[in-house]
């Protein structure tokens, strides 16, 4: 009886730790129901946030076929004040910006109004507008009311890089002051034909590697201060006698030749971070025999997009130049140039060419000339140019010509 009392109290034991065991394991979470912890809830909700890429889809899937040509063209401006014109190419057309010469800036005040016109006529629309001017500095200016800066001659021959960078920065003071966000700027094209009766001093010198320091510089200094640039004249305008303003120049070099002076500065702009390259209206018949760089696929896609692996924003030069008019109707001249790569044609003057551009695009998109999926390319590089630098239609309260000229002359004489 002995034995077997010690019996039953071993087993008794053994089935009290077994039902201990089961308590404890019943007790622990299974794995499929471990909650997550907070730090893991914070990754799964980064993991799931919206890129950038996919917001700007969202809204391109959005647009109407009219506001995504709409984004294709920035303007240029009849007079100094916005008209019932001026009305329309936004709220019709959808235009994506405009342009200012000196004939809209006539001061400092009537320029603000100007501006703050246009961004209130734009306000009821979800796309900001490019306002944008060519402000080189040297004897390419736009703006009224400013004294005269140096040429980029000038700057490249007699100062150091830095001194490019803080003229970049200055420059994009004086777009701030009057309320614009484009500069197309700077020329980085290289001086190496004395006879070229359109860039001269506008270069930084007939030296590539000098050219390519102060145009990265320059480039940074304005984008460092929140200014779109576009650097130009791709593939490099240094080389001709004629001014394309007037006819169509013709450069005799192979790629080969260009990539030892020309494509240099254009690809360190490139490499550096470029929102914009300009093309230049020029023809290369060594790349292509038959059309002007704007319209050529061989220039703009093969040579600039692949060769140079370059997916910015692709802007033509202003399409109502003799280079291309003498030619070319512009309604047929901005299809050839979308059908090349081209993201945005500029066209300068005239109302009616800008709706004939529109119509033309609008025309071919629906008649499978260019398919809608092109223009989906360029608008979504342009939205998602726009959304990086934050543009807005915020108006100018007021324009400070003191304190701009009091930078300019402060930075004079630091150097």
């Amino acid at each position: 009886m002995k034995k077997m009392g010690i019996i039953l109290v071993i087993v008794a034991i053994s089935v009290c730790l077994l039902f201990m065991r089961s308590n404890d394991t019943n007790q622990q979470p299974k794995k499929s129901e471990i909650v997550p912890t907070k730090k893991e809830e914070e990754v799964d909700q980064v993991e799931e946030l919206p890129t950038e890429e996919s917001i700007i889809g969202d809204q391109l899937a959005e647009m109407s076929l009219d506001e995504k040509i709409g984004q294709l063209i920035i303007a240029g401006l009849e007079g100094t004040e916005v008209t019932e014109q001026t009305r329309t190419l936004i709220d019709t057309y959808h235009i994506g910006g405009f342009i200012f010469f000196k004939p809209n800036l006539e001061s400092p005040e009537q320029s603000r109004q100007l501006v703050n016109d246009l961004k209130a006529l734009n306000a009821d629309n979800d796309i900001p507008l490019f306002l944008a001017v060519d402000q080189e500095g040297g004897e390419v200016t736009r703006l009224p009311g400013l004294e005269q800066m140096k040429t980029n001659g000038e700057i490249g021959s007699s100062y150091e890089a830095g001194f490019s960078y803080d003229t970049g920065k200055l420059l994009a003071a004086q777009l701030h002051a009057f309320g614009m966000q484009v500069n197309f700027a700077p020329s980085v094209d290289v001086n190496s034909n004395p006879n070229n009766p359109v860039i001269g001093n506008r270069a930084f010198g007939s030296d590539p590697d000098v050219v390519s320091e102060h145009g990265v510089q320059m480039m940074k200094g304005m984008q460092d201060e929140n200014i779109i640039t576009s650097v130009k004249h791709f593939p490099g305008h240094g080389d001709t006698n004629e001014d394309s303003h007037e006819t169509l120049p013709i450069i005799e070099k192979t790629q080969e030749e260009l990539a030892e002076i020309e494509l240099i500065p254009f690809e360190e702009t490139i490499e550096a971070g470029a929102d914009m390259v300009m093309i230049a209206h020029i023809l290369l018949p060594k790349l292509d025999t038959s059309y002007p760089a704007t319209l050529s696929k061989e220039v703009v896609t093969d040579l600039l997009r692949e060769e140079l692996e370059y997916d910015g924003v692709v802007v033509t030069d202003d399409m109502t130049m003799g280079a291309i008019v003498n030619d070319y109707g512009l309604d047929e001249a901005s299809v050839m140039a979308v059908k090349a790569g081209i993201d945005i044609i500029l066209m300068a003057h005239g109302d009616e060419n800008v709706q004939k551009t529109f119509t033309a695009l609008k025309d071919a998109v629906e008649n499978g000339d260019i398919t809608e999926k092109r223009i989906d390319e360029s608008v979504q590089r342009i939205l998602l140019l726009k959304n990086k630098y934050e543009l807005a239609d915020t108006p100018v309260e007021s324009i400070d010509i003191e304190r701009v000229n009091g930078e300019m002359k402060e930075l004079y004489e630091t150097y």
